[in-house]
């Protein structure tokens, strides 16, 4: 699929925005006054500009109120009141500790659960894609998880948490390209089974769909290159996950702390660009490119 901008800003800004929240959330660090003024509003930064950034790819911004009416059917929908309750409730807990010095536990805790809620519910809206094979699988939203588990406790200044998550992300992420490297084939969808018309013969297309780029071939047909895929994945792997991890080893200084941050967040965004790139939608099988 053809990789907006605007959604690898929204799922990487807002998986580390939710990420940080989560462990604030339990305490993660027990901050309170301008210290944790400080971590709520970068927290919200990332947060709340991942969900405006991902309103730039809605063709009608303005009816985007109505997701929320959806809830019972669609996981877009559960994701948007998953992070207004997050939101509100984490605003809540973050006031008290910035203005009263006072932890409210159970407040933190229900506010944790709906920031990770919200990584979940967005990654079940590209897991139930039967049409991408690619993203249809459990390690899909485990994948958002763990990243946004790992990038937060990296933002936390969890140290020790963050050198057991971001190689469990790692590991995670590698399962997630070689299984998603063979699920279109493992679907079993091809241009027989799409038409119906296997039980003919060997199927093919005898002239391409249409005679100009489409709005399909733009959105739903993009492809990579192998070499070029593979090339990004190591950039992913080794800025998402081995030089952070490198840095946290080294004694610890902010500036080191800064680098490994900045390094995650880049790496996290090209693995992102490679998410939707490398996403397979069947009806690729229609122009031939699949």
């Amino acid at each position: 699929m053809h990789p907006a901008p605007s959604v690898i800003l929204f799922t990487t800004l807002s998986g580390l925005g939710f990420g940080l929240l989560f462990w604030l959330g339990l305490g993660l660090p027990a901050v309170t006054g301008r210290t944790a003024f400080v971590f709520f509003t970068i927290a919200y930064l990332l947060a709340v500009g991942g969900l405006a950034a991902s309103s730039f790819h809605l063709g009608r911004p303005d009816r985007a109120w109505r997701a929320f009416s959806q809830w019972k059917t669609s996981w877009l929908s559960r994701e948007a009141c998953c992070a207004v309750l997050a939101l509100l409730t984490m605003a809540a807990y973050g006031a008290a500790l910035v203005f009263a010095q006072t932890r409210l536990p159970l407040l933190g805790a229900l506010g944790a659960v709906l920031s990770l809620g919200t990584v979940l519910t967005t990654a079940m809206i590209y897991t139930q894609l039967r049409t991408v094979p690619r993203w249809h699988q459990p390690l899909t939203p485990a994948l958002f998880l763990s990243l946004s588990l790992a990038g937060g406790a990296l933002l936390a200044g969890q140290t020790d948490l963050a050198l057991w998550l971001l190689p469990l992300a790692g590991a995670i992420l590698i399962a997630h390209w070689q299984l998603g490297d063979s699920a279109l084939a493992r679907s079993g969808t091809t241009l027989a089974s799409a038409t119906g018309l296997g039980h003919i013969g060997h199927v093919r297309a005898f002239e391409p769909p249409h005679t100009g780029p489409n709005y399909l071939m733009r959105e739903m047909v993009f492809v990579v290159g192998r070499k070029h895929a593979l090339k990004l994945r190591t950039i992913a792997l080794c800025l998402g996950i081995v030089l952070p991890v490198a840095l946290l080893l080294l004694p610890f200084s902010h500036l080191l702390g800064a680098l490994a941050v900045l390094s995650h967040l880049a790496g996290v965004a090209t693995a992102r660009w490679l998410f939707f790139a490398e996403a397979e939608h069947v009806v690729g099988l229609y122009y031939g490119k699949r």
